[in-house]
């Protein structure tokens, strides 16, 4: 007789969850070590060609993950996860996505002794936890004040990128730009105060600091305009200097010359009233924004305006005008009648000038009462790629100092910490009963890839370098890691390898997290 299996058979067949779990970490690992290689001081870069046609080249995790095309949405998550390191913290973005591949092949080999996932899960995240006790207790707290430890451990952040060479003198310059936009009692950094411009020209050494603001606009010359002003009062204005046009399905036909002058002499007192009122509100430095529907300016306007003795900068991007409004102190003007006294910016002098071979126009000196503190940077490279690595690597460097003002705390870098919280998680395990003990020593053998994926991607014999670290840990040197300069284990604290606390501990955190949901899944359907 044949039996008939209950509906619900599917629930008693507990392999498809297993296979389910298995293929999604398999996926998310496989992302993880497409990434390690790029990993550290000597870790290789990725080029990578978007579907447009552009090549970016880049060592920075985030910036090859969010261009990889990756369809499994298990996989997903890690460049997820490596997106939240980068807003957390800005830097270890490679870094997070190797931990939370490690961390998946140790939940793998619990999964095959039996274990729940569940409990893996929230046993990783107890670890995680304790791991980021144990690593603000080894850091060392520093002042604001104290430009020297900022700036190592901004090289350190730019030691692994491709301006490494140019490091000693990138690394100040980040920390100068963040030190001038915050103050002692600051807890954060808005990095939008700091701009980043890109000027083809010249090598990486040319890159400057402004203490002021920086247009790649360039002033109008057509009419014979100023280019040089001094004791500037700067109008920003979203309107346009140029007659009105009718609609674009109107066209005016005139029959008569009579009618053409006095549509000329119209435009001519039209765009003269406008002149008239810019200058009465004493301004002499006008900044036009960009228009789509019809020219943000037109020629005879300009020869009012040079006549008047206004400088004028036109095309100035939508994108722009917050930052320009809030540096300047000058309020950004919708309309000819709103042109009051009281809109308008104040500064020293803006001057056109020739840097390596392009014209910028350079304001400085900035006085109003309402503008905030903001800097400029021209970063200046060789082509495009170098261009936009290298302001990949500032922004790193400027995230590294901005982690240091929310969390004043430096740890060594090189390994140093995932070595000792891997040594400290193993002996407290061994303290515990149950399934909690293996599960911390899986989560601590896990941390010792950080270290592992260094020591091979320099070309040293890791599993030597790791033992060797392990060795001194055990006798209590905390601080030593892998010093790729040495090729071999030194106290990297003192070798000045450093790193802020919160890169490592929002990595070990968000790490736990993604596993922790990544494990729970035992199915995945498709919605139509």
């Amino acid at each position: 007789m044949t039996t008939v299996t209950p509906s619900n058979a599917t629930f008693k067949n507990k392999e498809k969850p297993q296979e389910v779990r298995k293929a999604n970490i398999i996926a998310a690992r496989a992302v993880a070590d497409a990434i390690r290689t790029s990993l550290g001081p000597k870790g290789m870069d990725k080029m990578i060609k978007t579907s447009r046609g552009e090549i970016i080249i880049s060592n920075d995790g985030h910036t090859i993950l969010k261009q990889m095309a990756i369809l499994h949405p298990v996989a997903k998550m890690l460049v997820e996860v490596s997106a939240a390191q980068d807003a957390e913290a800005g830097d270890g973005t490679t870094s997070v996505v190797i931990l939370t591949g490690a961390l998946l092949g140790a939940a793998e080999r619990l999964l095959n002794k039996g274990i729940h996932p569940t409990i893996i899960g929230e046993s990783f995240q107890r670890a995680a936890k304790r791991s980021v006790e144990i690593l603000l207790q080894m850091c060392h707290r520093i002042s604001l004040n104290d430009r020297d430890d900022l700036i190592r451990a901004a090289s350190t952040s730019l030691s692994s990128k491709i301006v490494s060479q140019f490091s000693s003198f990138l690394s100040p310059l980040a920390v100068d730009a963040v030190l001038k936009i915050t103050d002692e009692d600051a807890t954060t950094v808005d990095l939008n105060d700091i701009r980043l411009i890109k000027k083809v020209g010249s090598t990486i050494d040319s890159t400057e600091m402004v203490d002021g603001v920086v247009l790649t606009q360039t002033a109008v010359k057509t009419a014979g305009g100023p280019t040089r002003m001094e004791k500037a009062r700067i109008g920003l204005i979203q309107f346009q200097i140029s007659p009105p046009k009718p609609d674009t399905e109107n066209n005016i036909v005139v029959s008569d010359y009579r009618q053409m002058d006095k549509i000329l002499k119209e435009e001519r007192a039209y765009l003269l009233n406008i002149c008239k009122k810019i200058k009465k509100a004493k301004c002499n430095v006008l900044l036009i924004q960009k228009s789509i529907l019809r020219d943000a300016v037109n020629d005879l306007a300009l020869h009012f305006l040079s006549k008047l003795g206004i400088m004028v900068v036109k095309d100035i991007e939508r994108e722009e005008i917050e930052f320009l409004s809030k540096s300047l102190g000058c309020k950004p003007i919708a309309d000819i009648e709103l042109f009051t006294e009281d809109r308008l910016g104040t500064v020293d002098l803006v001057e056109e000038i020739d840097s390596d071979g392009s014209k910028i126009v350079q304001f400085t000196g900035i006085k109003s009462n309402n503008a905030k503190p903001t800097v400029s940077v021209v970063i200046r490279g060789a082509n495009q790629m170098i261009l936009d690595e290298t302001e990949r690597s500032l922004h790193d460097a400027l995230c590294v100092i901005r982690c240091l003002v929310k969390e004043r705390g430096l740890i060594a870098g090189g390994g140093a910490p995932e070595i000792e919280v891997s040594r400290i998680l193993n002996k407290e395990s061994r303290e515990m009963q149950g399934v909690e003990a293996f599960i911390w020593q899986e989560f601590a053998e896990a941390l010792e890839v950080i270290p592992t994926t260094l020591a091979e991607n320099a070309g040293l014999n890791s599993i030597k370098v790791v033992t060797e670290l392990r060795s001194k840990h055990a006798n209590g040197e905390v601080n030593d890691g892998i010093s790729v300069r040495r090729s071999g284990t030194t106290n990297t604290f003192d070798e000045h390898i450093l790193q802020p606390v919160l890169v490592s501990t929002s990595a070990v955190t968000l790490a736990a997290e993604c596993v922790k949901s990544i494990l729970r899944i035992d199915d995945i359907t498709f919605s139509r």
